[in-house]
């Protein structure tokens, strides 16, 4: 087998331990085991388990960005585009294993690198969402502020409207989520006079 075979089956077999055990039960003999060659073949590759880890962690953030990126349609007004984008990330939050299994950890355990993780995850969104108010800021498309401020507003109330509702809520369906967003950042609840 070639050698980019075996480096591939090395990330793939870490992919799969870290998302069913998460980083701290992760150990170099599971990937090992799951990837069907020795140790010391992993780190022909990798240096140690964290290097492992970033690998898998860039990868998993690269195609997040890659689908959001594919949400924004110059044809579409601001708010659509960001709506469309928050959820595709969402949607691949949910579905992506190792961001589950990092919540977990990082929840019940507190691991270190978990935090690390997931941090980097949300740095990775909120420059996205920054460009993306940038360039309509830019373009007249949205009234002038801080891209870093707005981000993080849009981010955070995405976030609570579609968790921490949940914990005290039925959840909302899309389209009732994408009322009260709409109405959150372009209408406030100011009556008109």
């Amino acid at each position: 087998m070639a050698v980019v075979d075996r480096r591939e089956q090395v990330l793939h077999a870490a992919a799969q331990s870290f998302s069913l055990f998460g980083y701290k039960a992760t150990t170099m003999d599971q990937v090992a085991k799951i990837a069907n060659v020795g140790k010391g073949t992993i780190y022909t590759f990798f240096e140690n388990k964290e290097e492992l880890f970033d690998e898998i962690l860039l990868g998993a953030i690269r195609e997040l960005r890659r689908r959001a990126e594919a949400e924004i349609h110059a044809e579409r007004p601001f708010f659509e585009n960001v709506y469309q984008a928050l959820d595709a990330i969402l949607e691949f939050r949910e579905e992506h294993e190792l961001f589950i299994k990092l919540s977990q950890e990082l929840r019940d355990i507190g691991t270190l690198q978990a935090k690390a993780a997931l941090f980097k995850v949300e740095s990775v969104v909120l420059e996205f969402l920054e460009r993306v108010i940038r360039e309509s800021m830019d373009k007249g498309a949205i009234r002038q502020g801080s891209p870093e401020v707005i981000a993080f507003g849009m981010l955070k109330l995405f976030i609570a409207l579609t968790g921490e509702w949940e914990m005290h809520h039925e959840p909302m369906s899309k389209e009732e989520l994408k009322r009260h967003m709409f109405t959150f950042l372009t209408e406030g609840f100011t009556a008109a006079p």
